[in-house]
């Protein structure tokens, strides 16, 4: 009984295995029929379509801004320094390093003694110098009366010898007497020069008198001037910078002792290309008074001070290139000179120009445009300016054309696109958009059906689009991956 069971076993064995090798030449058999019958055609192509976002260039007046760094400074700065030599005896509480004073306010006091005796002696000088102009004037009125006495007698003299001549010539006169006549005549002529001669003297006196004598006020406006440069004050208030003074050093003529600084007028320093300054001048090539904004980012929060172009450098500076421009502050609370900060000015405003972000522009000066039948345009625009990460173009046939935000190497011209629309007035944010119901569910169903993305991934991107508003980078993504 056992060796028929295992015969019967080892029959069925053998049945099927010639039944599965004959199932087997069929199925090699018609394979190689399908091949020899089948027609050698290539696959269709699909047109693979890209998501863009586009927006619609609109033309507008735009005011543009210049943003450049400068330094803060201020426009009334006064050097303390010591007029003359001294010792220092006194000084003010308020003489340190960012104390605040006020106008004619006393700081430093030097060591009077040495100006107060140079002053005294000036005013002994002068008394001096007014007794000799008064000595002079009395001796010129004794010298003029002296002449007019001399003059008198030479008059007298002249008439006398007038007399004996008279005489003589009636036959009356002796000769001797004419003689003698003449002789006091001449002597009274001569007497008249010495007089005339010691009046011109006085008078050179009297000038000489009134020369030193303004040279002696002169010495004593001088000396006053040294006794009162011996007390320095405040000309006007402010802070004070730079002290290098204690109290008792002896300071030398001219030393800087501190500088003055008036917090409440500073004004903005900043450098611009020669292009840059070109924008701000008007049309008869003056600077325009453009308001400007200076910022100086801290921790925490950002100090602001508005203010308007005063002037510009009169020169480039030596090694320097552009302009230096200066711009006065009005309210600059918290601002200190020689704060470095970053200054925005605004420049003359700009008619019919598009503003759109900076990726819509590639190197040789296009943009990509939808035109008909949802296909990339390449149109030419001419960049007038870059402002951070927008630019203002213009370009003929460029307004009411929807332009392509989003460039990237895989859009061209004759591209084919679908085109994701940004609502604006609907307050949607530049990178979010509204997906169809068809969209969604397409979306969703190529998400679930993939199987290289992790499953974070994919129930992150399922929360996003099941939004109503949905990133369109996220869409584009999706859409470039699906190839349509």
């Amino acid at each position: 009984m056992r060796f028929l069971r295992q015969s019967l076993v080892g029959v069925f064995l053998a049945s099927l295995t010639l039944a599965l090798l004959f199932v087997a030449a069929q199925m090699i058999s018609g394979a190689v029929q399908d091949v020899l019958t089948r027609e050698d055609s290539a696959p269709q192509a699909r047109e693979r379509v890209f998501a863009v976002t586009v927006r619609p260039a609109e033309f507008e007046t735009v005011t543009p801004n210049l943003e450049a760094f400068g330094e803060v400074q201020s426009r009334r700065r006064l050097e303390l320094r010591a007029a003359l030599g001294g010792r220092v005896v006194g000084l003010s509480e308020d003489f340190e390093d960012g104390g605040a004073v006020t106008a004619e306010e006393i700081l430093v006091e030097l060591d009077p003694a040495d100006a107060q005796s140079a002053l005294d002696r000036a005013k002994s000088d002068l008394l001096d110098a007014q007794f000799e102009e008064r000595d002079a004037e009395r001796s010129l009125l004794l010298a003029q009366d002296e002449l007019n006495a001399a003059e008198a007698q030479a008059e007298l003299r002249g008439r006398a010898l007038q007399r004996q001549q008279d005489l003589q010539t009636r036959g009356v006169g002796a000769a001797a007497a004419v003689e003698e006549a003449e002789l006091a005549e001449a002597a009274a002529q001569q007497a008249v020069l010495a007089r005339r001669i010691a009046l011109a003297q006085a008078e050179s006196r009297v000038d000489q008198a009134t020369t030193l004598l303004a040279r002696a006020r002169i010495a004593l406006e001088a000396a006053e001037r040294d006794l009162d440069d011996m007390t320095i004050r405040a000309r006007f208030s402010g802070t004070l910078t730079d002290v290098t003074l204690v109290e008792g050093r002896l300071v030398s003529a001219n030393e800087k002792l501190a500088e003055l600084v008036d917090p409440t007028a500073l004004e903005v320093a900043f450098r611009v290309s020669t292009a840059q300054y070109v924008r701000l001048l008007d049309a008869d090539g003056d600077l325009i008074d453009a308001p400007v904004t200076v910022s100086l980012e801290v921790t925490g929060t950002d100090l602001t001070a508005q203010g308007r172009i005063s002037r510009d450098s009169g020169s480039a500076g030596e090694g320097q290139t552009g302009r230096l421009i200066y711009a006065r502050l009005d309210d600059a609370s918290g601002f200190k000179p020689g704060d470095f900060v970053t200054v925005t000015v605004e420049e003359q405003p700009l008619d019919n120009v598009v503003r759109l972000p900076s990726s819509v522009l590639d190197a040789v000066g296009t943009v990509l445009v939808l035109a008909e039948g949802d296909r990339l345009e390449a149109l030419p625009v001419e960049l007038i300016r870059r402002q951070g990460d927008e630019v203002l173009l213009r370009g003929e046939g460029l307004e009411g054309r929807e332009i392509v935000i989003a460039r990237t190497p895989l859009l061209g011209s004759g591209v084919r696109v679908r085109p994701l629309r940004i609502d604006e007035n609907a307050g949607a944010a530049p990178d979010m958009v509204e997906l169809s119901e068809e969209q969604r569910a397409r979306l969703v169903a190529q998400v679930e059906s993939s199987t290289r993305m992790p499953e974070a991934v994919k129930e992150r991107v399922l929360g996003q689009l099941s939004e109503a508003k949905v990133p369109a980078s996220l869409v584009q993504r999706l859409e470039n991956r699906a190839g349509g």
